[in-house]
């Protein structure tokens, strides 16, 4: 077969960018290997920059997001028994909405599916191939078939362990990982706070999230190398009870429905495109879940490379030249603020006594600080709102 644009990943990254595309038609194509349960099954992040609601606003994909999506106008941030509000609204302008990665995959499928967007589940063997000539192809097996796809351009929007970016002659990945891993849940039950609470405790971080009006998420740092056999329920309620409490304040418990623990790190790749083929999403980048930017960034990376297959098409090609450039020095920005964050609310338990306390009253100080100066709070909000696009 024979279309403009080949995607490989129906994830969020390759999903939206279907979308652009289909708006300023050009013909695309996209593969994924996983089946369509299993991708609709995944939950990932949660949290959308205000840019990003603004570009699903465009493109007219925001109709469940209105409906379901939660605006929030800040963060708190939690220590020594205090908690502190960040108002992004006031501070910056700009708010970010509770919306899940999985209603938004959700979402965008199932608008693929009412324009009849070519979009393949469960194809094998996906490669790419002649990335360095005008006539770049993907081959696959689709349903026991053998298939080829001519392409313009190759797009590898499947993630870090996908086939994209190690077919990329060269390419250099920069990674960091960290010492700290996160035990996620999901609970039935109605969230204890209006807006995020990001909490520093001498036992670890924990947060306070949400999915919807009755489904909260909550997070606990744990040891990489630990196991969820080890953590009953009742542990875990206990240690976020512990972590997250504060005078005045209830923790609300309620039956949870899913835990995992996932280990965190950084990872950027030097490049994200060779000759015809260009990445996006987490085939070129991963961050800690500290900062909520991975969604964002892999919506980003689309904005950006979309405008330039458009302008392409359109006989400028000057915006596709300039595309990993651009997306990368975003890329970098927004991986220094997640460093920033991860470090400033995690304590590293590999550290001898005398050293964890040093560095735990020095992640106090960062906070006080952060808190007591309407520069600092502003720099955190406008980080966290989300940069341009």
């Amino acid at each position: 077969m024979r279309t403009q644009v080949a995607i490989i990943g129906a994830g969020p990254a390759g999903l939206l960018l279907g979308h652009i595309l289909r708006r300023a038609g050009i013909d695309f194509v996209i593969l994924e290997q996983k089946s369509r349960d299993y991708v609709l099954g995944r939950i990932r992040a949660g949290v959308l920059e205000q840019g990003s609601v603004d570009i699903l606003r465009d493109l007219d994909l925001d109709a469940d997001l209105q409906e379901r999506g939660l605006t929030h106008h800040g963060i708190y941030l939690q220590y020594e028994g205090q908690r502190h509000h960040v108002d992004f609204l006031e501070l910056v302008g700009r708010t970010v909405t509770i919306y899940g990665q999985q209603a938004l995959v959700r979402h965008l499928l199932a608008e693929h599916d009412r324009f009849g967007s070519d979009v393949r589940f469960d194809v094998d063997a996906v490669l790419p191939h002649a990335i360095d000539s005008n006539a770049p192809y993907v081959t696959a097996r689709d349903a026991g078939d053998e298939l080829r796809v001519d392409a313009d351009f190759i797009v590898g929007a499947d993630g870090y362990h996908g086939v994209c970016r190690p077919a990329i002659p060269g390419v250099a990945a920069y990674e960091r990982g960290y010492p700290y891993a996160w035990l996620g849940i999901l609970a039935d039950v109605a969230p204890s706070t209006d807006d995020l609470i990001y909490a520093l405790h001498p036992d670890g971080f924990a947060m306070h999230s949400m999915r919807s009006l009755e489904v909260s998420r909550l997070y606990l740092q744990v040891d990489p190398d630990e196991s969820i056999e080890e953590w009953s329920d009742d542990r875990i309620w206990d240690a976020l009870q512990e972590r997250l409490g504060v005078p005045g304040w209830t923790l609300q418990q309620g039956p949870i429905t899913e835990k995992s623990i996932t280990p965190m790190r950084s990872f950027v790749a030097s490049t994200l495109e060779h000759g015809r083929l260009f990445l996006a999403g987490d085939a070129g980048h991963i961050v800690p879940p500290t900062g909520a930017k991975g969604l964002n960034s892999a919506i980003a990376d689309v904005a950006l490379l979309g405008r330039a297959l458009i302008a392409q098409h359109g006989g400028d090609e000057s915006p596709l030249r300039a595309y990993s450039g651009s997306a990368l020095a975003r890329q970098w920005k927004v991986q220094q603020f997640s460093q920033w964050m991860t470090e400033l609310l995690h304590v590293d338990r590999r550290l001898a006594p005398s050293e964890a306390a040093f560095r735990y009253r020095s992640q106090v100080g960062r906070l006080e600080f952060t808190t007591a100066s309407r520069h600092a709070e502003a720099a955190l909000a406008e980080q966290y709102a989300g940069l341009p696009f």
